[in-house]
């Protein structure tokens, strides 16, 4: 069982919705944090208010572009320069795009698999020998319910994501027994800045029925319990869990014939 209390948690992402949700739930709990994200400005923010709250809890934040390889690169060399261990790392960061793949910006689709896939690879890669060593630890990959069906319109987005979910269930299996978990978070729709950013030039659209919705506060408390209770793979709220257990057992054959009636 992992233990969340004491820890130092790394979060990437964590300038404005699930990531700063998560700062915000275990700065009572952690012994320090370090956020991650490209906005600096919100990021001052965020520790000041942390700090404000919780004065014993030390906050670390960095403005790293993880779109970019060196950049994450230059970040795990800074963690090794100040001896900042982190004993849970929360790969939150996540990038979208909404819209025909033939349509697509190119730059945005690399940018999205850069982030996704690649500086979640890499992280994981550079710091979970140090939870190995010390035999404890907790690795949290965001990944989405998307990664469980093909999802026309955000083709690259889900395939990303079907990545992250098989990626953590194998290293899951890899690191059993060492004292470290890995869990992927496979949220539905949430209201946070995301439907904004990947929204494509045109009228506003809800991406899903509002009843899929889940607050972004249960969306984090489901997480970090899942992390506590060593979950392979949490999905928060009923309709979702419902959802993905069904399209999880569906025929690919069935899916393909729905998908063709999506909007």
């Amino acid at each position: 069982v992992v233990k969340l209390d004491g820890c130092t948690a790394l979060i990437t992402g964590a300038s404005a919705g699930l990531g700063r949700e998560f700062a915000r739930q275990l700065a009572p709990r952690a012994r320090a944090l370090i956020l991650i994200a490209r906005r600096l400005e919100r990021l001052e923010e965020l520790r000041s208010e942390l700090t404000t709250n919780y004065p014993t809890l030390a906050v670390h934040v960095s403005a790293v572009d993880l779109a970019k390889h060196k950049s994450v690169t230059q970040l795990c060399e800074r963690l090794v320069a100040e001896a900042i261990v982190p004993d849970v790392l929360i790969n939150n960061a996540g990038l979208g795009d909404r819209g025909s793949f033939d349509a697509a910006d190119f730059r945005r689709v690399n940018d999205m698999m850069q982030v996704n896939v690649v500086s979640l690879t890499l992280l994981t890669h550079k710091l979970l020998p140090a939870m190995i060593r010390a035999k404890r630890g907790a690795i949290l990959n965001v990944s989405s319910s998307a990664s469980f069906l093909p999802f026309p319109g955000m083709g690259v987005y889900a395939a990303t994501k079907a990545y992250v979910t098989s990626f953590s269930e194998a290293l899951l299996s890899e690191v059993r027994g060492y004292g470290v978990t890995v869990s992927a978070l496979c949220p539905g729709p949430v209201h946070t800045e995301f439907d904004q950013v990947t929204s494509r030039p045109g009228p506003p659209r809800q991406a899903a029925p509002e009843f899929t919705y889940v607050p972004t506060e249960q969306v984090v408390r489901d997480a970090l319990e899942g992390i506590e209770r060593a979950r392979a793979i949490v999905i928060p709220g009923l309709a979702m869990k419902v959802a993905m257990s069904i399209a999880r057992i569906t025929p690919l054959a069935v899916l393909r014939l729905a998908a063709r009636f999506r909007p």
